[in-house]
This record gives C-alpha cells, sequence and structure tokens, in this order.
C-alpha cells in the first residue's frame, strides 16, 4: 500500500517539477496536476508553492506536508515519504528504489522496499535561525483578502509543580536568599494551567521574484495577573496575555549562496539569546538567575548570509542591530510602572547596540540530524538616571540648581554552541559582562552607588524612582556618586538523548518519543560588586534532568526534577540570611514539575 501511495505522490512531484508547468504557467497540459487542480485537492498557488526556489527534496517534503494538513495521507505515510533517499536523477527511482547510477546512468527498474524511518536526533532549541526563508514556502491555514498567508501554531501546557523552598511565593524558580523563610524552608504547590501560546507566521508575495516579505506574531498568558473588582478574589486563574514575539522580516536574494534581510518589531535578541536549554519549567526556563540568559527586545536588525555550500554544508550569517536600551530597572510606583515601565535606558537618548554571527555546518551526517551552530555576540547600552531641582537635598541646591545626572553602562558578550548528533545533543553557553539584569544574568542585579571618598552623603530617588542617586562631599567639593555597574558571568550546558533512536525503538509505534535531557546552570555576580550593591546573593547554580514521552505529533508528557542553590556574598554569620529561621551560607529549593503539553 505505501509502495503504491508512494508511486502516485512521485509522479505529481515529477509532473510538478518539469519547467513547462506550473513553475511558469497555471495552463499545464498535464492531465493529472489539472485534475488534482480542477478536484480541489491542490490549488494552482498551492503547485505553485510546492515548485518555486526548491529542490525536487524539498519539493517532495512540500507537497507530502500539503497532501498531509488536508487529510489525503496519514501521519505514518506522511513520516515515509520524507525518510525515502535524496533526490538525484529520476523521481521514480529515488521514492520506489535505493537509486545506485552506473557509468552509463542506466535507472534501476525493479522496485525495492524503502527503508523505515528514522527517528530524529534531539533537535535545539533554535530561537534565532540562520537559513532565509523561501518565497512561497510557507503553505497557509488562511488566506487574507489583503494576500497575506498565516500559517497558526500553538502550545498549551497544565503543571502540577512542589517546590521545597519558595520564599518569594513564585510558581516559577527565582535566586534564592530574598529574605527569611520563616520556621521551615516556605515549601509550596502549584497547578499551573496558564501555559498557553498562540502564535501566527505570515507571508505576503512581493511583486519582485527575489523578495520575500514574512512576519511572525506571538502572544502567551504568562503576563501579570488582573486586579479589577470583579477579579480580585480569583485573580489567580485570570492572567492576562502579552506579546512575545511581533516583527516583519524582508529577505532579497542576491544569487544562488547569498542574501541580506531587515526585520523591524520585536524577536529574540542577538545576544546572549541564540540558545536555550529544553526545559519543563518554560516561564523563565528554569534558568533566571541560573545560567540560561536571554531575553526579547524590540529592535531593528540587519543581517547577511553567506552559503559556502560543500559536503557540511557550511553557512555564516553575521547580524547586527539598533534595540531598545532597556536594564530592567522598574519604576517604584505602580502608576508609572504601568504607564511607560522603564525609561532610563530612553534618558540615555542613546540606542542599544547589540550584534552575533553565527557559523552553521552539519556535523553528523546521519539521517534526521540537524545542523551544529557555533556562535558569537555581543552588546553595549547606557542609561541615565535623573535627579530634577526639586528633588536635590538642600545642602546641595547651590551646586546643583537645575538637578543632576548620573549613569552607566552594560557590555557583555557571549559564545554559544549547539552541537547535535545521532546519539547526543550538545548544547552549551557561556557568557561575560556588566549589568546584565534584563538578560536575567548576574543574579538580577544592576548597578551601585560608588560612594567610596565621599563624606555627607544623602540619597534621594531617581526621576522615575527606579533607582537612587547619592550626593556627598568629595575634598569638600559637592559631587555625585557615580554609578557602577555589577559585574558577572555564566553560562549552563544541557546534553540531550534520543532515548527511542539509542535502543532502536519502531519509529512507528508508541515507544518512539522518548527523550532524556540533562543540565547544568551557574550564575555569579561578582562578590565584591554585590556586596556594594547590598545584595544577599552572589551566585546561583542549577542541577535538573527531565524525560519526555511524545505520545503523538500533538501531546507529551514530561517530569523535571531540579536542585537549585544560592550562595551568600559572605560567610560572616551576622550578616547571613535566615533559612529555616538558621543563618546561613546557602540555600537550596527541589523543585519537582509533571507536565502535559499541547500543541498544534
Amino acid at each position: 500500500m505505501r509502495t503504491a501511495f508512494c508511486l502516485t505522490l512521485t509522479c505529481i512531484i515529477g509532473l510538478l517539477v518539469i519547467p513547462t508547468t506550473f513553475a511558469q504557467s497555471d495552463n499545464s497540459t498535464d492531465p493529472l496536476v489539472r485534475i488534482l487542480v480542477t478536484k480541489g485537492v491542490i490549488t494552482t498557488e498551492e503547485a505553485r508553492a510546492i515548485v518555486t526556489d526548491a529542490s525536487p527534496a524539498e519539493q517532495r517534503d512540500r507537497l507530502a506536508v500539503l497532501l498531509r494538513d488536508k487529510g489525503v495521507i496519514s501521519a505514518a505515510e506522511f513520516e515515509a515519504t520524507r525518510t525515502n533517499p535524496p533526490a538525484t536523477k529520476s523521481a521514480v527511482a529515488l521514492m520506489t528504489a535505493d537509486y545506485k547510477p552506473s557509468s552509463s546512468e542506466q535507472p534501476v527498474t525493479a522496485p525495492q522496499a524503502t527503508a523505515p524511518p528514522v527517528i530524529p536526533a534531539v533537535a535545539p532549541v533554535r530561537l534565532l535561525g540562520i537559513d532565509a526563508p523561501k518565497r512561497e514556502g510557507l503553505i497557509p491555514d488562511i488566506k487574507l483578502g489583503t494576500g497575506a498567508r498565516l500559517k497558526l501554531y500553538g502550545i498549551f501546557k497544565t503543571s502540577i509543580i512542589h517546590d521545597s523552598s519558595s520564599p518569594q511565593g513564585t510558581d516559577f524558580p527565582l535566586p534564592l536568599l530574598a529574605g527569611d523563610t520563616g520556621p521551615n524552608n516556605s515549601p509550596e504547590f502549584h497547578i499551573r494551567a496558564r501555559g498557553l501560546r498562540l502564535g501566527a507566521n505570515f507571508e505576503w508575495l512581493d511583486v519582485a521574484p527575489k523578495t520575500t516579505l514574512t512576519g511572525k506574531f506571538e502572544f502567551d498568558f504568562e503576563g501579570d495577573f488582573t486586579r479589577v473588582n470583579n477579579r480580585n478574589i480569583s485573580s489567580i486563574r485570570s492572567s492576562q496575555p502579552s506579546i512575545r514575539l511581533a516583527w516583519v522580516r524582508i529577505d532579497r536574494r542576491f544569487g544562488e549562496n547569498d542574501s541580506a534581510f531587515v526585520l523591524f518589531g520585536q524577536d529574540w535578541a542577538p545576544f546572549v539569546s541564540s540558545t536555550l536549554p529544553n526545559m519543563i519549567e518554560n516561564t523563565n526556563f528554569g534558568g533566571v538567575g541560573y545560567g540560561a540568559a536571554y531575553t526579547r527586545i524590540p529592535q531593528a536588525r540587519f543581517g547577511f548570509n553567506h552559503n559556502f555550500g560543500g559536503s557540511h554544508s557550511v553557512r555564516f550569517g553575521p547580524e547586527i542591530a539598533i534595540v531598545l536600551p532597556a536594564f530592567g530597572n522598574l519604576p517604584s510606583d505602580v502608576a508609572n510602572q504601568l504607564s511607560f515601565g522603564e525609561r532610563q535606558g530612553a534618558d540615555s537618548q542613546q540606542p542599544g547596540i547589540q550584534g552575533r554571527a553565527v557559523l552553521q555546518w552539519q556535523l553528523d551526517k546521519a539521517a534526521n540530524v540537524p545542523p551544529a551552530q557555533f556562535i558569537v555576540s555581543f552588546e553595549h547600552g547606557r542609561r541615565e538616571a535623573i535627579v530634577t531641582a526639586a528633588n536635590v537635598p538642600a545642602a546641595f541646591k547651590a551646586a546643583f540648581p537645575s538637578g543632576a545626572q548620573v549613569g552607566s553602562d552594560s557590555d557583555g558578550y557571549s559564545v554559544e554552541i549547539q552541537l547535535p548528533t545521532r546519539f547526543v545533543t550538545v548544547v552549551s553557553k557561556y557568557y561575560n559582562g556588566s549589568d546584565l539584569r534584563f538578560f536575567s544574568a548576574g543574579q538580577l542585579l544592576s548597578n551601585f552607588n560608588d560612594t567610596a571618598g565621599l563624606t555627607g552623603t544623602a540619597a534621594v530617588p531617581s526621576i522615575d524612582g527606579a533607582s537612587t542617586v547619592v550626593f556627598g562631599f568629595r575634598d569638600g567639593v559637592p559631587d555625585v556618586a557615580p554609578q557602577r555597574p555589577v559585574r558577572a558571568q555564566g553560562g549552563f550546558i544541557q546534553l540531550g538523548f534520543p532515548l527511542s533512536r539509542i535502543f532502536d525503538a519502531d519509529p512507528k509505534g508508541r515507544n518512539a518519543g522518548w527523550t532524556a535531557y540533562v543540565y547544568y546552570g551557574d550564575d555569579q555576580a561578582t562578590a565584591r560588586d554585590a556586596r556594594r550593591f547590598g545584595a544577599r546573593g552572589t551566585r546561583s547554580d542549577l542541577f535538573s534532568g527531565n524525560l519526555q514521552y511524545k505520545w503523538n505529533q500533538w501531546v507529551t508528557f514530561a517530569y523535571e526534577q531540579g536542585y537549585y542553590r544560592t550562595w551568600a556574598n559572605n560567610r560572616a554569620g551576622a550578616a547571613l540570611p535566615l533559612f529555616r529561621g538558621i543563618p546561613s551560607f546557602t540555600t537550596h529549593n527541589i523543585r519537582s514539575e509533571f507536565a502535559a503539553i499541547f500543541s498544534f
């Protein structure tokens, strides 16, 4: 049955790839293609989308996806078509037999059984891909009257969570040492049902054949809880939606191997955000303050892509972006926070600068193994804290009649790798910099007032209440204490194991979807800076592992166990925070989470 299906599908592909068919004209004389279009199995636009700018293998995959989505073929038949040998000369031969060209290029005449599907290797979490989107490569779910083509997607997760120590009262982990835990560890139990994420990929067809216009919009319900009269009592079941990603991208091809793009909107940041671990805890990917630094940010990004080709399919893509200068220092009053969020980065009157360079290649040439990536990135931003004239302390008004302003910089770099193989996938990241709070790193510490050498000091809030500015006398002269960023470093390593592939499970059976991950992450602020900031903790790390079972293409069950630790910035008993009522140099949280995940 599968052979007959493959023959039919191959015939369709073979007819579609003829240059005189839909690739150039809708008036095809081929009867089979005409029947598929007239009977509504495929549309003229879909037929054109299948053959445009695609190799025979890509055309086969596009048609298979289209027929699967339309219900013409089953999921098992779809997997069978995608794992046949790659295209060479004869479409019929490569779909039904092992093609072995001789010196005379004679095709194989006797059909043979195709190889069984291969369970995929563990795929890294690709936040920022390097491959340029193909024109008409999106097979849409919805077509709008404006010409936009939409592909919808989503994920919903329900989790059962137990923390042995959660003093902040949150349902996701944060660095510990937040305060006295009371007579015990402050253990907590949660059932979370706000893990709903919805999105749509877009494509618009530009008149220029070498130009591709795409977009994305994605939001989730991981935002804050509502606070209105009819929701106050039941706010825990009324979380609000918030935008994750929203951008438009223009790509232009300049030849077979070169392309460039520009992107406008909110996307993952080029700095430190190209890799993330595969975690069950995804409110902050289990890594806020534990080594998995990342962020999303408004930006205008420009990039270039070159395909060197070769046996390892080498690609290189540098990118540069101007971004919203953000530091994560929130206003102290709720009204300002709700109206504009933070403003100290914008008050610097200059954009943040970020960039990255990606080298991609095929490390393991086995079937169903994604390519590897080596990534370097950097960032620079500046903030300014303003004190109005009315808030200047009385002793300093004569010296600062119009107010005062003081600021600091954020600088950082990262090195990231993603190395998939058939047996294990390694994902790792290292970052180093100053004031990395906005990137969920550096123990979430930002900057401090360097009061060394000042006497007669007086502290006042900045114009937005997000920080304090210190005035004092330096050698008898009125001055403002400089603000210094807290230096930080950290990173993580995660190993992903395709258990079903390793143990040679049946690719079509219920045991084909087992994977396991182990993770270690570490994040630390320079101890001297942390003490001057006034923070209790200076370092946190995380050991975790999770086991995932993909029951079918829509449903996954998973269990994750994590051991979270935080160290104090000194060992002096009088200054140590209380853990179980006892001054403690280190605290820990044993976190267990079971989740049912539904994707579509």
